[in-house]
């Protein structure tokens, strides 16, 4: 009965993890519907203000700060991420544009000294928070890759003051093939909801044990004292 009532309440916290989830999602299908921000000069966004919004935001690209994302996959393909600082036109200021995905075979070395995207461009995508801290850069024959985005060590490297966001660069026909441009995340419920159900059928199976077989046990005479 302990370990029914153990997995029922981890059932019921399932529960309450998907209610989290679904929240945030609303949110951010409502941060999503808002008009599109523009990115340029005379505006100080904070990352609250950007974050789960659709921005645009036109620049050109500084490629010499590029920075490479390793250990990354697209549809079961390994390769690494591409994210270059965006100049913002009549600004000083620069915005990391995640361009897309380049395919490599250990995840780290990507063939990416082709991926120029000259003069100016206009960039739309969602813009996303940049965390700080456990960005690891690694240097390997010359480049450096990165575990993840890091806000503190990429401003410290940085030549220009950088917003506190990458944005999401989102598919278009009229982009080069290269990086693979990779769609808006989907808002889904996650797997709290079959965890959920796993753990209240734990419950349940733990309960029936309890009343079949240790139930059944104990009402079961005992044995009487061997005959002399």
């Amino acid at each position: 009965m302990l370990i029914a009532a153990v997995c029922i309440r981890l059932g019921f916290w399932q529960v309450e993890r998907l209610s989290e989830r679904r929240a945030v999602n609303q949110a951010a299908l409502t941060a999503r519907a808002q008009p599109p921000l523009q990115l340029g000069a005379g505006a100080d966004w904070t990352a609250g203000e950007l974050s789960g919004r659709w921005v645009e935001a036109r620049g050109v690209y500084d490629r010499e700060h590029e920075v490479v994302l390793r250990g990354q996959a697209l549809q079961g393909s390994p390769g690494v991420h591409v994210a270059t600082p965006l100049r913002l036109a009549g600004s000083d200021s620069a915005v990391l544009v995640l361009r897309g995905f380049v395919p490599a075979a250990d995840a780290v070395r990507a063939d990416i000294d082709s991926l120029n995207e000259p003069g100016a461009v206009r960039v739309r995508g969602l813009a996303a928070p940049i965390g700080s801290g456990g960005g690891q850069p690694v240097e390997h024959a010359g480049r450096t890759s990165w575990a993840r985005l890091d806000l503190s060590a990429l401003r410290e490297r940085s030549p220009y003051p950088l917003l506190p966001v990458v944005v999401r660069q989102t598919p278009d026909s009229s982009l080069p093939r290269m990086p693979r441009r990779l769609a808006a995340a989907e808002l889904g419920d996650g797997p709290h909801l079959n965890y959920a159900i796993q753990w209240f059928l734990f419950g349940g199976m733990a309960i029936a044990f309890a009343v079949l077989v240790v139930g059944r046990t104990r009402a079961s005479p005992g044995r009487g004292p061997p005959s002399a």
